[in-house]
C-alpha cells in the first residue's frame, strides 16, 4: 500500500450480496485483494445462492481474514441482504461492489484520498459499462463535479460500485426494501443531509450489464421510479410528474 498524508488508514467496509453469483464472483472479489489500499473488510452476505459462489468466498477467506460470509436463512432480496451487510460493518466508509462488478486497483486509495482532500462525506467516480465476456461496452465518463437531491431525483448519476459513505458524518444508513433501485434511495437520503455528492473525475470501476436483468429493461424501471417519488420521498402528484418526466427525457430516451 502507498502512504499518503491524508488518509490517516481509516478502515472501508466494503458490502457484496451474493445470489447465485459463481460464475463472476472470483473476479469481483480479487478486484477487492487486489487494492492498493489495504485497509478494507469485505463483508459477502449470501441471499441462499444454489451454485459454487459461496465455495468460492470461502476459498478466499482461507487467505485472507479481511473477507466475511454471512449466509441468510431464507431469501430476503437485494436491499435487506446489503442492511445486513451495513449493518455488520466495523469500518468508518461503506462501499458497495456486487458480485458481478469489477474495482480498478486503486479504487479505494484514489477515493479516500479526494474524500479527504476536499473535506467531503459522500463521493462517487465515474466507471466503464462492460457486457458479460468483460468487453467494454462504453465509458461513463460525463458525469458533473457535484450532484444534489434535487438533480439525483432528476436523474441518478451515481453507480453503487463508486459510491462511498462516511459513517462518521451521517451514522449508517440503509437502503429502502424495494425489488429495484435500492441504491437510489440510499442516495437520496444521503443527500438530505448534505448539500452535495462529489464525483471522482477518474474511472475506477467496471459495471458488468447482464442480459435480461431488471435494470437493463430500461421501461420498466419508470415504475420504480414513480413508487420511489410518489411513496418513499413523498411528493405531490405533480412534482412526482414533472421528476418523472425529466427521468424518462433524460435517461431513457437517452441512445
Amino acid at each position: 500500500m502507498r502512504n499518503y498524508p491524508n488518509v490517516h488508514n481509516p478502515c472501508v467496509t466494503i458490502i457484496t450480496p451474493l445470489y447465485n453469483g459463481g460464475q463472476f464472483v472470483s473476479e469481483s472479489i480479487a478486484s477487492i485483494v487486489n487494492q492498493t489500499y489495504s485497509n478494507w473488510e469485505l463483508i459477502v452476505i449470501d441471499d441462499c445462492s444454489t451454485d459454487d459462489g459461496t465455495r468460492i468466498v470461502e476459498e478466499y477467506q482461507k487467505g485472507d481474514n479481511r473477507i466475511k460470509l454471512i449466509r441468510n436463512e431464507c431469501n430476503l432480496g437485494p436491499a435487506k441482504t446489503r442492511n445486513l451487510g451495513i449493518e455488520a460493518a466495523a469500518g468508518r466508509y461503506i462501499a458497495f461492489l456486487d458480485s458481478d462488478d469489477i474495482w480498478l486497483p486503486n479504487k479505494l486509495e484514489v477515493q479516500l484520498r479526494f474524500m479527504e482532500d476536499n473535506n467531503t462525506p459522500f463521493t462517487f467516480a465515474y466507471y466503464e459499462q462492460i457486457d458479460e465476456q468483460g468487453k467494454l461496452i462504453k465509458k461513463m465518463d460525463y458525469f458533473p463535479k457535484k450532484v444534489t437531491y434535487r438533480s439525483t431525483m432528476m436523474s441518478n448519476k451515481i453507480g453503487c460500485l463508486t459510491a462511498m459513505y462516511d459513517t462518521q458524518y451521517f451514522g449508517k444508513v440503509y437502503m429502502v426494501d424495494i425489488r429495484n433501485r435500492q441504491d437510489y434511495t440510499l442516495w437520496l437520503q444521503l443527500l438530505k443531509k448534505v448539500d452535495y455528492a462529489y464525483c471522482v473525475p477518474e474511472i475506477l470501476a467496471r459495471y458488468r450489464v447482464r442480459k435480461g436483468s431488471i435494470s437493463s429493461n430500461k421501461w420498466k424501471l419508470v415504475k420504480y421510479h414513480w413508487h420511489i417519488y410518489r411513496h418513499i420521498e413523498q411528493q405531490s402528484f405533480f412534482t412526482s410528474l414533472y421528476y418523472i418526466t425529466n427521468y424518462i427525457t433524460l435517461r431513457l430516451l437517452r441512445k
